[in-house]
């Protein structure tokens, strides 16, 4: 019973910690939720009326979301800084409340400011924030200067709340998370595993619904790996566990995604496409059996379900059980000898199995420390022979180089700031002839459009979403507020769980976060004696124009275009594509070693950056429908390019220490058409007058085919290798297309 009540633990953890990674959704939902908590109970204890305990409880909640630094030091800093800050703002905001003019104009100084503090990093952006949001508080409960003192005492309650919270009650230490964030990244890979165990079964009838599984799971894998690539340096002790850590991350989601490809090779006629496993929609491999009916077929059934179970049993249960002989066998089937009479492609199967196991042996080492060795076949031992001198042979010294700042308006900062400031100056004109009471409403939905957006066309998406999710909210507070009646802890009690949620779904929607917090103003409207139907009708008129007036300001005050922002980062991801390739194939051929994975982790925030980007194009509103697919299938083709890319690196990192990897210096020739081709892609992307062409020609193919003897040309790591070029060639190629760029024979 003991047993299968932690069984029955560890898949609850399990879950959680896929669907989370690094619990960072519900730690900000329970800091914030305890903060306000805290503050509303001391404020209560002191007999404060519902005005201060509002605008504690605000407080508080804006103390806690601003604060962004990885680190407890940094963060309390921060916080203390922010005391002032926020002292200072609400005294301001009350104390000019009777001048309107004068109050405007400094508020949209203020504005201004928030956002043009941003370049100094996240203290300038937190600090910037809490100054902009506690204004709006003092705004929002109608602050008085007779009632000055006791906003200060409610905003210095709910700052050392939020300190106890979290560094006492909820404290998250970059070491923890990093530890859930490895949590999640196994539970991500065993539900991928899982996955890739339905698609070797899976029929006619349910091979879409299986494929689109399988690209959401490798998505999600990949999601996690750029998490953990994000919290390594604090999270690790120094430079070499890093160095590891963020090695073996890289070799697990390489060995999975290539076995999800090998399993779709099997099902099909003929070689998967690797942009199935990364463009929605895209038509399945023709599929009516299994890979291998019979025996083989339940080998890998079975040994896909072992390598499951490999990726998931902690590490106090690999002692003495019979995880070790699973762990053999499949790591067995690197070695020809061990895999079972099967087609090519089957075999292929096996050997990424193998491939797999091996990978994942590595992250356990690499997270939990030594293993057990007592039970090893000569396989293991093999394979654990190499993972040693792999990590023997970590460099850790590496710097970063230092990168010119923009200037002037070519900053980022001060290009928002000066849009949001027009933008804010545009809604208080049109908020005061809507409300003289509620017009900061517009404001503050001009300042928010802005956050996090870079382009005209992500700001018109985001205030869409707002004002989606502020109508519907206005429905449920509706309900509410008749619901809770005059019941003041009822309604408190409510405002704390529709903030929990508003901070639960803020990544995954940002319309259901701006449904939970219109559907909260309008039970803190009924705490304030304020609210009617008329009031939240006019929520959404000034959220409405709040969200026209930044998108007007975006698009007329310096804007930044779509496709401008598009394609400057396209240049950025081709770049780094050219960085990784060149590097790893010069590596490969016997070149210098380099640091090829944090160059292929360039690659993926680039991608990241540009995927962000293209979110205007590729919305379900657009009524631009072949654009939409346009951007699709770019983004699409770039991301089966950084899988053969980062393939590419992680095999040459292998290159000294790995025994059955030697340099090739024929790779170089085989590698330098694709390369002009991404350059001469870059260039007409850069200027569409540049001129440039694709080459096509032979092949990287015929290379790969025995000569007249039959004997291949070249050994089985080289002839992947340059399987991955010869995807990658063609990847690069198909982006002409759509981009434009003309395709031609090699000019000789």
């Amino acid at each position: 019973m003991k047993a299968a009540g932690r069984s029955a633990r560890t898949r609850l953890r399990d879950r959680v910690a896929a669907s989370d990674p690094g619990l960072l959704r519900l730690t900000a939902g329970l800091r914030t939720v305890g903060a306000i908590a805290l503050t509303l109970g001391v404020l209560a204890m002191f007999g404060v009326d519902v005005k201060h305990l509002v605008a504690g409880a605000m407080a508080a909640m804006v103390a806690t979301f601003a604060i962004r630094e990885k680190e407890p030091g940094p963060q309390a800093v921060t916080l203390a800084l922010g005391l002032p800050v926020a002292l200072a703002s609400v005294s301001l905001s009350t104390l000019l409340a009777s001048w309107v003019v004068v109050g405007d104009a400094f508020f949209v100084v203020l504005i201004f400011s928030a956002v043009f503090v941003r370049r100094f990093g996240d203290r300038g952006t937190a600090l910037g924030l809490i100054g902009f949001q506690v204004y709006f508080v003092s705004l929002f409960v109608g602050g008085k200067v007779s009632g000055l003192p006791g906003l200060w005492a409610a905003v210095a309650v709910a700052f050392a709340s939020s300190a106890v919270v979290r560094f006492g009650v909820v404290p998250a230490t970059p070491a923890r998370i990093l530890g859930l964030l490895r949590q999640a990244f196994r539970a991500r890979l065993a539900q991928l595993i899982a996955t890739q165990i339905e698609l070797l079964d899976a029929g006619p009838d349910d091979i879409e619904k299986t494929l689109e599984r399988l690209r959401e799971g490798t998505a999600r894998l990949h999601e996690t790996a750029l998490l953990i690539q994000s919290r390594l340096d604090e999270g690790t002790p120094d430079a070499s566990t890093a160095r590891l850590v963020q090695r073996r991350i890289a070799d697990a989601e390489i060995a999975a995604e290539r076995l999800g490809l090998l399993l779709l090779t099997a099902r099909s006629a003929e070689r998967a496409d690797t942009l199935t496993l990364h463009l929605p929609g895209a038509p399945a491999p023709a599929v009516g059996h299994s890979p291998a009916p019979g025996e083989a077929t339940e080998l890998l059934r079975r040994d896909l379900t072992a390598l499951r179970t490999l990726v998931l049993r902690p590490p106090a249960e690999a002692r003495g059980t019979a995880l070790s002989h699973l762990r053999n066998r499949l790591l067995g089937y690197r070695d020809e000898e061990n895999l079972p009479e099967a087609t090519a492609a089957v075999q292929d199967v096996f050997r990424g199995v193998g491939e797999t196991a091996r990978a994942v042996m590595g992250l356990r080492i690499a997270l939990d420390g030594p293993q057990d060795e007592s039970d090893d076949s000569p396989a293991t031992a093999r394979s654990r022979e190499e993972l040693d001198a792999e990590d023997a042979a970590i460099d850790a010294g590496e710097e970063a180089a230092e990168k010119e700042e923009p200037t002037g308006l070519r900053r980022p900062t001060t290009r928002a700031a000066v849009q949001v400031a027009v933008g804010s100056s545009l809604a208080i004109a049109g908020g005061e002839f809507l409300s003289s009471q509620r017009w900061y409403w517009a404001v503050l939905t001009c300042w928010i459009v802005f956050i996090n957006t870079a382009s005209t066309g992500e700001i018109l998406v985001k205030g869409y979403r707002r004002l989606l999710g502020t109508v519907l909210g206005v429905v449920a507070g509706i309900v509410l507020a008749g619901l809770v009646g005059n019941h003041t802890w009822t309604a408190f009690g409510l405002v704390l769980v529709l903030i929990f949620a508003m901070f639960y779904t803020a990544p995954l929607s940002y319309t259901l976060m701006s449904f939970f917090v219109t559907a909260m103003l309008g039970l803190l409207y009924t705490l304030l004696h304020t609210y009617s139907m008329s009031v939240l009708l006019l929520r959404v008129e000034e959220t409405a124009l709040g969200a026209a007036c930044g998108i007007v300001a975006a698009a007329l005050v310096l804007p930044i275009r779509t496709d401008r922002r598009t394609n400057d980062l396209l240049g950025t991801v081709l770049e780094r594509l050219t960085d990784v390739t060149e590097g790893a194939v010069d590596q490969l051929s016997g070149g210098p070693e380099a640091d090829l994975l944090d160059t292929a982790r360039e690659l993926d925030q680039a991608l990241g950056d540009l995927r962000a980007a293209t979110q205007p194009l590729t919305h379900p509103i657009t009524p631009l429908r072949a654009r939409r697919d346009t951007a699709q299938y770019v983004v699409a083709l770039l991301e089966t390019c950084a899988y053969h890319a980062r393939s590419l690196a992680a095999t040459a990192e292998l290159l000294p220490t790995h025994p059955s990897i030697a340099a090739d210096p024929r790779l170089r020739g085989a590698v330098r058409r694709t390369v002009r081709n991404i350059e001469a892609i870059a260039a007409h992307v850069a200027d569409e007058n540049a001129g440039t062409q694709v080459e096509t020609g032979p092949s990287i193919a015929s290379l790969l085919e025995p000569d007249a003897a039959g004997v291949p040309r070249y050994g089985r790591i080289t002839g992947r290798v340059l399987r991955h070029l010869e995807r990658l060639d063609e990847a690069v190629v198909g982006l002409a297309r759509p981009l434009g760029v003309s395709v031609g024979a090699p000019q000789r």
